[in-house]
């Protein structure tokens, strides 16, 4: 499991929604901190990668699991130094 400094949840928003509310947030942490974003969009599984790759932040994991009936994913992207 990933540790996280802040977590941010994105649930019931879809895209672009956990992408913009994910960049407004990094702003907030330190470089080196670790952002955990809750999403329930499926998106987000090629989305966030996408989104590191061109801010330059690294996304460090990404869990799925099923929370009520419902797949929940984390993304945790480490803010760029």
């Amino acid at each position: 499991m990933i540790e996280a400094d802040i977590k941010l949840d994105t649930l019931g928003y879809f895209c672009p929604m956990p992408i913009i509310m994910t960049s407004k947030k990094i702003k907030e942490l330190l470089p080196g901190q670790v952002l955990e974003v809750v999403s329930d969009d499926e998106g987000i599984k090629k989305d966030m990668p996408a989104w590191c790759q061109t801010t330059g932040h690294e996304m460090v994991g990404l869990e799925e699991e099923s929370l009520d009936l419902q797949k929940v994913y984390k993304a945790y992207v480490k803010k760029a130094k």
